[in-house]
Parts: C-alpha cells; structure tokens; sequence
C-alpha cells in the first residue's frame, strides 16, 4: 500500500513540474498565434479571412505587395552606386522578394521581404501624382515585421521630394533629396522611431534637417517581439503631428515647437564684432589687498617628518640586504651576454630577514608635521570694481525668417526604402499615402487588424504561450525539450524498475510453492510453541536454581546450573525434530487432524 502511494506521489511532482512552464508562459503579456479562428462575443468560433483591398481613390499610394505582377511594373529596383565607400560594397545589391510572413501569415497576405543582410539595398514607387501640402492632412502609414529581430540598421521609409518631371528611381540613392522620412531605427542599445522633415529656408533657399523630438513611450518591443507592427505618422496643415505605433499614439507636437534645430531662428543675435572692454572687472570676489602674511607662517615647512620619538627595534640588521640573488637560479644555455647582456640571477626575499624585524637600512616612519601651514594666501574680499558678467550686445539677426507654416513642406513624387541593415528577412506591407486619416483606419482594419485578432486568439491557446516564451528559438526549444526528458526518464526508470521486481517476486513464490519451502507467513507448529513453553521454564528454573544457590551455597548452584544444561539439550533435541517433521500448512493441518 506505501509503495502505491509512492508511485502516486512521485507520478503527481512529475507532472507538476512539466506543468509549471506552461503555467509560466500563460502569466505573459506577449502572445503568439498558431490558430486561424476567432472567438466571437456569443462564443462561436470564425475564421479571419483576408481578402486584398480594393483601391481607395483618395489613395496617393496604397501597396499591399499581394499582386506580385503588380508589383514589378510599379516598383524600381535603385541601380545606383553609394557615394564615398569602396566599389565592392558601394553598389545597391540587396535582394528584394514578395513573399508571406515566415510565421502567421494570412492566406493570401504577401509583402515585401529584405532578404539580405550587410549589403547596400534600395527600391522605390511613384505616387500616383505628387502629394502637394496645402488645406489637407498628410498621412503615410505602413507595417514593418522584423522577422529575425534587429541587431544594427532601420526599416524607415523615405517620401522623396519632387522635382522637374518625375523622380528617376532607378538612381534611387542615399543622397537623393526627400521630403520626410519616418519609420524604426536600432544600433546598439539605441532605439528610435525617427520623424526627420526637410526644411527649406525661404531667404537662401538652404534645405536642413529637423528632427522630432525622441517618443515620451518606450519603444523597444518592437525590435525584439518579431511580430507585426503598424507605423503612422499625421501631418495636418495646423502645424501639429501624430505618431502612431498599433493605433497608439506615442508621439505628437507641433512642427514650430518640437524640433531641433528649431524652424525658425531667433531675432537677435550676438554682436559678433563687440568685444569685452579692457577696464570691464567680471571678478565678483578679489584676494585682500591689506592683508600680511604673519611671520611665523613657514610655507616651506614639508608635510610630514621622521618621527622623533621612533626607535630601531632591538635585532634590526642594517648589513643584511632586503633582497638576495636566487643561489639556485643558472644561467640559461641560450643566453647570449652580447644580444642579452650581463645575465644576473634573480632576486629573491632574504631568507635571514624572516627570522628578525627587518633589513637593511632603517628609517623612522612619517608622522604628519604639526608645524605645517602650507602656501599662504590672502583672504578674499568682495570686488568693489565688479560690473557682472559681460555679454556681447544684441542685433538684428539678418538671416532671420519667419516661417509660420512649415507644413507646406516640398511635395512628394514617390516612396522609397534604402536601408542598411545588419538583420534580413525585415517584411514591409501595406504602405498607404493619403490625405484622409479615415482611408487610413480603413486600409489598417481591412490589413494590419486581422493580424491582430489572430494575436487576440493566440492570448488563449497554451501553445501560441510556448511559442512566444521561445521567441522561435531553437535554443529555447532544446532547453524546454531537455527539461522534459528529465522526469519522463525518471517515470521510465521507475516503472521498469518496479516491473523488473515484481516479476522477480513472481518467480521467487512459484518457486516456493513448487519446493514447499517455508517461508515468512507460514503459521508457527504446535510442537515449537512447546519448545519455547520449556525453554521459558527452563530459564525460570535456571533463575530460580541461580537464586538457591545465592542462599544455600556453591554446591546447590552447580545442581541448578547442570538441571539448566540438561534442559537446554532437551530444547535443542526438540528444535531439530521440529525442524526435520515441518512441511507444507496443508500437510501439518492433516497430521494435526
């Protein structure tokens, strides 16, 4: 009965532990999807079907990569050439393919997949016509999925500024003027979420960058979770903006408040030919002209001094060097005195020195000089020629402008992506440029939402929990497959173990019953009951014959003791008959019968 316990105990751990994980990974926020239905609100379960979008026709661009034959007549592979880098990495060769998600894609979802690494890649599209800034919002929106997470690069997108005629795209390079360029951005331990708009000076017509300033949210996540994410950035003619990660704003301000450099300059500046006068005092506190140095201040009195008061300890040998050459060091065969020079051997600490308080010359310790005062200085007193700081005169700035709608930035001819990263497989889909924030929420509920509710339905399912714990790791894979071998061999071990004993203990009772060998359980004779009556009494007699002997003499105790002998005897005579007469209980009941 304690053994099937055990067995229950021990079975009930082992599945405890390999529950635990499971347990772990359902706590986590993070999800991850295997399955492709949904629960709806009355319980029903439907499947989240994808079905491409129809063109919206406020849309400047809107790419869903689905149509691969599409794709190749719009899109432009850049054929250029990075400048100032060497000729074998200066060109633009990353590949570009269309393809699905490598994990949870919808059936018939395709997008655009970098599938290289370290390598120079660019490719852009026109927009149906320029996007010119004027009374209507400015809208650019699009996914980025990072696949196999992001060690060092961006997955940011360029709207290139137009220019006579339309842009050449096939010349699509870092140096090619944009107007905005937004998206994601990881080197290191740095993450951004870039917002940069170039910006034209209206006096000298000089473009300069001004960058957002960073997110008040932490955006890590999405460089890591290898899930789809949804980018959107507003412009809207009021100057303000938004952007947006999974529909959640993280970032807004205004275009005249919020960037660096700021758009506007200010309308005073230094007088850059003004200068200090040389009778100008900015010492706000002056050494005491009056004051004297007294005449016991000794400035060259040193820090510290012998101690007087030390004394040589008694033994102190001041003949005996410190340190010795080793006796037993030799010169090495390969010494060379001319290359080398004079080989000596090396030092080793005086082995008389250990035996008595020191070697060598000896010297008192340094004690801190009571009579030392150091540099003397004169006391500061208040300036009574102090005039403040100087700060050069103000002026008109002359390059000053005044721009108070940065808005109506240069208008945008196409959308292109030219990165360098140091991950691949970074999927980009449905990118939409429009001038509707509706067209926007439209195209995202139409793409990127369905993603989302497969995320929703993973939330319940344990194995969409494993999957996302592994973040598909194959490390994280061993290490949970290893975990799991430990109690199922334990379980295999154990049971083979009690198999291999009970057919052992099998064995050994048909034996038994073949041999009529006694064995534990066996009912205990009549006549060894009657042996051990007599043995008691025998050895009640023997205490009684002890106890006689105590009283009456040596001779009544020998009597005692050799009554006790004889009856030991008949004891043993009567074990061995029992021993030879005793068979089977089926055997002893018929005799007793």
């Amino acid at each position: 009965m304690a053994v099937k316990w055990k067995v229950k105990t021990f079975l009930l751990l082992t599945l405890l532990g390999m529950i635990l994980p499971s347990s772990v990974l359902c706590d986590d926020e993070e999800v991850t999807i295997s399955e492709e239905t949904v629960e709806s609100e009355d319980g029903d379960d439907f499947e989240v079907v994808y079905v491409s979008p129809k063109p919206l026709p406020s849309a400047y661009l809107m790419e869903t990569f689905d149509d691969e034959s599409a794709f190749e007549k719009l899109w432009v592979r850049s054929e250029a050439k990075k400048e100032g880098v060497d000729e074998d990495i200066a060109k633009y060769d990353g590949v570009w393919a269309v393809e699905a998600q490598e994990r949870l894609a919808l059936s018939g979802d395709l997008g655009l997949v970098l599938k290289s690494k370290a390598k120079h890649a660019a490719i852009s599209a026109p927009l149906k016509k320029p996007f010119v800034f004027s009374s209507k919002p400015f809208v650019v929106q699009y996914e980025v999925n990072l696949q196999n997470g992001q060690e060092c690069g961006g997955a940011y997108i360029k709207l290139l500024s137009a220019q006579e005629g339309r842009v050449d795209l096939n010349n699509f390079h870092d140096k090619t003027p944009y107007t905005i360029m937004f998206g994601p951005d990881k080197c290191g331990n740095e993450f951004k979420l870039h917002f940069i708009f170039r910006h034209v000076n209206p006096l000298s017509g000089e473009v300069e960058e001004k960058h957002a300033k960073r997110p008040r949210d932490k955006i890590e996540e999405p460089f890591k979770d290898k899930k789809p994410h949804l980018y959107t950035l507003i412009l809207r003619p009021d100057n303000s903006y938004e952007i947006l990660l999974d529909h959640e704003v993280v970032n807004s301000g205004n275009l005249l408040e919020d960037f660096t450099p700021p758009v506007n300059p200010p309308k005073e500046i230094d007088d850059p030919d003004d200068f200090m006068p040389e009778d100008w005092d900015e010492r706000e506190k002056i050494p005491d002209p009056e004051a004297v140095k007294p005449d016991d201040w000794d400035e060259e009195a040193p820090m510290q001094i012998p101690d007087p008061e030390a004394i040589k300890p008694r033994g102190w040998l001041d003949s005996e060097p410190e340190m010795i050459p080793d006796p037993a060091a030799e010169k090495p065969e390969d010494w060379d005195d001319e290359m080398d020079g004079e080989w000596e051997a090396p030092l080793i600490n005086n082995p008389i020195c250990t035996e008595v308080p020191g070697c060598g010359e000896w010297k008192p310790p340094m004690i801190d000089n009571p009579d030392y005062k150091g540099k003397w200085r004169p006391e500061m007193i208040d300036n009574p020629n102090y005039r403040g700081k100087w700060k050069p005169r103000k002026i008109h700035n002359p390059d000053y402008y005044e721009d108070l709608e940065p808005f109506k930035m240069t208008s945008i001819d196409a959308v292109g992506i030219e990165l360098w990263s140091m991950s691949d497989n970074i999927y980009f889909d449905d990118i939409i440029v429009t001038d509707t924030v509706a067209d926007a929420v439209q195209f995202a509920q139409e793409t990127f939402d369905l993603k989302v509710m497969k995320m929703e339905k993973g939330q319940h399912t344990l194995w969409g929990k494993i999957l996302k714990f592994t973040n598909y790791k194959p490390g994280y894979w061993a290490l949970y497959l290893t975990y799991l071998m430990v109690p199922v061999s334990a379980i295999i071990y154990f049971l083979g173990k009690r198999v291999y004993q009970d057919s052992k203990d099998e064995k050994e009772a048909a034996l038994r019953k073949k041999t009529d060998e006694p064995t534990d359980d066996d009912p205990v004779p009549e006549g060894a009951d009657d042996g051990n009556d007599d043995k008691e009494a025998g050895d009640d007699d023997g205490a009684a014959g002890l106890s006689e002997g105590e009283k009456d003499g040596d001779d009544e105790r020998d009597e005692g003791e050799d009554e006790e002998d004889a009856e030991d005897d008949e004891e043993d005579k009567s074990e061995k008959e029992d021993t030879l007469t005793r068979t089977s209980p089926r055997l002893r009941k018929s005799r007793k019968d």
